[in-house]
């Protein structure tokens, strides 16, 4: 009965924790072929239940502690605790790489200059304005880094640099990736072939920024590492199967907002991960966030429509 009581919170709250992953894959999976869709279900929930539920958290161990994967294998299964203490302690790099990553995602949103819809239009519009200016996301997330490092332990700032760096470099290629495959197309068949990949590993690099919070988070409530990949698995399986619908149903394109309320709610995520280097911040809290802002667009959006229909 436990067993089945913890992988259902550990389920719930990958959901929790997603609903702003789904809103932002919806939006990239509407530029992917049909073909690419089903791959980001099935190759897509492959590499989410097994690279960043399973192998990451091995990964993890093996490169802090100095062992080879077998090795955190059997740590992971012969002592759970001590597995979970070396995850604990990786925390801090962990949250730079994603909330570096994340920062960039949202700051691209607001700052590109063809985006024609706003929701906070005093604060979208300068963000446009500010984002003409070369390299300022660029720029903008570095202070941010900086400043993170400046309250951090001298012997903590290689480690939370060099994941942070890591962060930018990985944003930086995928993006570009995805611009160049989109460029060199020829014609519409390879257009939506190379697209479809760019696309495919961007999401990929996306979620797994993502499932940094719930992987980590797991491990307060069980140190069991097959009940941690069951549990949000399905929360994953579940989060990608409503990003399918959001497509289908045409959701964001009847909801205007929601995708606004999708990228303040990633910008408030990376800003809490970038916190987590600092300090512990409880999972409840990062989930609530992004659940009360793309409420709050899912409502602006409904007046949004009622405003137009009335006229």
């Amino acid at each position: 009965l436990s067993f089945l009581f913890v992988g259902a919170i550990l389920a719930a709250l990958e959901i929790a924790l997603s609903f702003d992953n789904a809103i932002v894959n919806a939006n990239k999976l509407e530029e992917m072929t049909p073909v690419w869709q089903r791959r980001f279900l099935t190759w897509g929930i492959l590499i989410a239940v097994f690279g960043m539920r399973i192998v990451f958290p091995l990964a993890i161990v093996a490169i802090f502690a100095w062992i080879n994967p077998f090795a955190a294998m059997h740590l992971a299964l012969s002592d759970p605790d001590e597995y979970s203490r070396i995850i604990g302690e990786a925390h801090g790099p962990i949250s730079a790489f994603g909330g570096t990553f994340l920062m960039m995602v949202a700051l691209k949103f607001f700052i590109d200059e063809d985006k024609s819809v706003d929701w906070i239009v005093g604060l979208e519009t300068r963000l446009r304005r500010v984002g003409s200016i070369r390299g300022f996301e660029i720029a903008f997330v570095l202070i941010i880094i900086i400043a993170i490092c400046q309250f951090l332990p001298e012997y903590k700032h290689a480690a939370f640099l060099m994941s942070a760096i890591m962060g930018l470099l990985v944003f930086m290629l995928v993006d570009g990736l995805g611009a160049y495959l989109d460029n060199i197309a020829s014609n519409t068949a390879a257009m939506g072939a190379r697209g479809g990949l760019g696309a495919f590993l961007y999401l990929e690099v996306l979620d797994a920024s993502f499932s940094f919070d719930g992987v980590i988070g797991a491990f307060a409530l069980t140190t069991n590492i097959l009940l941690i990949a069951i549990g949000l698995g399905i929360g994953a399986m579940y989060v990608r199967s409503m990003t399918i619908m959001l497509v289908e149903r045409g959701t964001l394109a009847e909801f205007l907002y929601l995708e606004h309320g999708a990228f303040y709610s990633i910008f408030a995520l990376s800003v809490i991960m970038f916190l987590q280097s600092l300090f512990h911040v409880p999972e409840i809290l990062t989930g609530g966030i992004g659940i009360v802002l793309i409420g709050l667009a899912f409502y602006k959006s409904i007046q949004h429509n009622k405003a137009n229909a009335a006229s």
